[in-house]
């Protein structure tokens, strides 16, 4: 098909008020909102398709500060019916982020006083520029007030940069299998298969950053396992682990993407056990192991808690040399991918997955051998789900002491993903996701 072609702005209008309804008024995730309405509509173009999805994901990134911008535009707008505001809402974001108002406004389909509303975003711009910072920040920032608040004592100064750069679009990142060869390798397959623009990951020895509009799984180099996409953040969380060829648990392995890097860290050899709740993602994990060619791993569905917890991990207490938790967040290091999450997070939510994270750590903590090390991971940016889970858990377990990152990741690296003895990792300091990690050492 002709990228060139001028989108059919009709049909993406159309799609896109269906996919922002599914997620605004129906509480669907994004992702699952946008696959859900464009598997229905076989009639777009690859590039209209493309369209949809930006446009929803760039709204939703900057909900709140467009809610207040038509607020102080329009002055009945909460009045008007779902559908136009709805319509009125991808306008002002796509002239927020720098499309033409002329063209945005013919293309949406608005009359008269709708224009007039959309010539007056700069005012209402001005306006919000001038509130006070404890004010602007949340609006600004598009962020819940308590989530802007947490932003602020985490961030300091940098509050406004590290939300800006979470209200960006991500980057794609991928990891070269290191079973198959090494990064130059990859990017030499991949410029075979006309995949030229990859560039080196700055931090992890083994990222790509690859061009955002390809589609990934119809690679050859992806079927045949020699790539896997993963955040650069996550592969510099993946290294912490070091895992050597013995026994090494991934407790909340997921669909498996630090468990692939495990095993080729393990050069396939040893034991390598891959744990979780739910038998939908081992099942993804398996598929994925046999495409990289991974064979050590053993995948083994645990019962989320209580005595059947206990004794599905019998077998497995004080044998580990590693066992990385990569424990369940709120996600707030991953806004960038998943712009809808911060709306759904509350202070409730925030206890309860931090209560989570501490029973977590304390339970898989029983499966670290004499000498051997726990390593604690999370995709947030806040400190009560990580330096306060850490924290917490050395108070009553004495037997661990923190190692800090350099030690494993090698001065040079470890200089640069973290200033005291944490992985502290976010988009405007690292161009990653938010990601933490921590490496604690049992005593022999």
């Amino acid at each position: 098909p002709n990228p060139n072609r001028p989108l059919r702005e009709d049909l993406v209008l159309q799609a896109s008020l269906e996919a922002y309804g599914g997620v605004r008024r129906e509480g669907r995730l994004s992702d699952r909102a946008l696959e859900f309405v464009l598997r229905r509509k076989t009639l777009l173009y690859s590039t209209e398709r493309r369209a949809v999805a930006e446009r929803v994901y760039a709204l939703l990134r900057r909900q709140r500060t467009v809610d207040f911008l038509l607020e102080h535009s329009h002055r009945n707008f909460e009045t008007l019916d779902g559908t136009r505001q709805d319509v009125m809402r991808l306008a002002a974001s796509r002239i927020l982020h720098g499309e033409d108002p002329n063209y945005v406004a013919r293309t949406c389909g608005l009359s008269g006083p709708d224009i007039t509303v959309l010539d007056r975003l700069p005012d209402a711009a001005a306006e919000l520029d001038a509130l006070p910072e404890a004010k602007r920040f949340p609006i600004a920032a598009s962020l819940p007030d308590f989530l802007a608040e947490k932003f602020r004592a985490v961030f300091g100064k940098d509050a406004s940069r590290a939300a800006e750069a979470m209200n960006e679009r991500a980057p794609l990142f991928a990891r070269v299998n290191a079973l198959k060869g090494d990064r130059a390798q990859l990017q030499e397959r991949l410029a075979a298969e006309d995949v030229e623009s990859t560039k080196p990951t700055a931090l992890s020895p083994f990222g790509i950053v690859m061009e955002t509009r390809l589609n990934i799984f119809s690679l050859q180099n992806f079927k045949d396992g020699w790539l896997e996409i993963q955040d650069e953040g996550s592969q510099l969380l993946g290294m912490l682990v070091d895992a050597p060829p013995t026994r090494v648990v991934d407790a909340c392995a997921g669909a498996g993407g630090k468990t692939l890097q495990l095993a080729a860290q393990m050069k396939n050899r040893g034991d390598l056990h891959a744990l979780d709740v739910d038998e939908g993602r081992m099942e993804d994990l398996r598929k994925r192991a046999r495409r990289a060619g991974v064979h050590n791993v053993r995948t083994q569905i645990i019962p989320p808690e209580g005595p059947e917890a206990e004794a599905a991990l019998a077998p497995l207490k004080g044998q580990a040399d590693r066992v990385l938790v990569d424990a369940p967040c709120s996600g707030t290091g991953t806004f960038r991918r998943k712009p809808d999450a911060r709306y759904r997070l509350t202070p409730e939510s925030l206890a309860e997955h931090v209560a989570r994270q501490k029973a977590l750590l304390a339970r898989f903590a029983t499966l670290v051998k004499p000498g051997g090390r726990l390593i604690y991971g999370t995709c947030s940016v806040l400190r009560e789900e990580n330096e306060e889970v850490v924290e917490d858990f050395l108070a009553q377990h004495p037997e661990f002491t923190v190692r800090p990152v350099a030690e494993v990741l090698g001065a040079e690296l470890g200089k640069k993903v973290g200033s005291g003895p944490f992985l502290r990792l976010a988009p405007h300091t690292h161009g990653t996701d938010g990601f933490f990690g921590a490496v604690l050492v049992r005593a022999k």
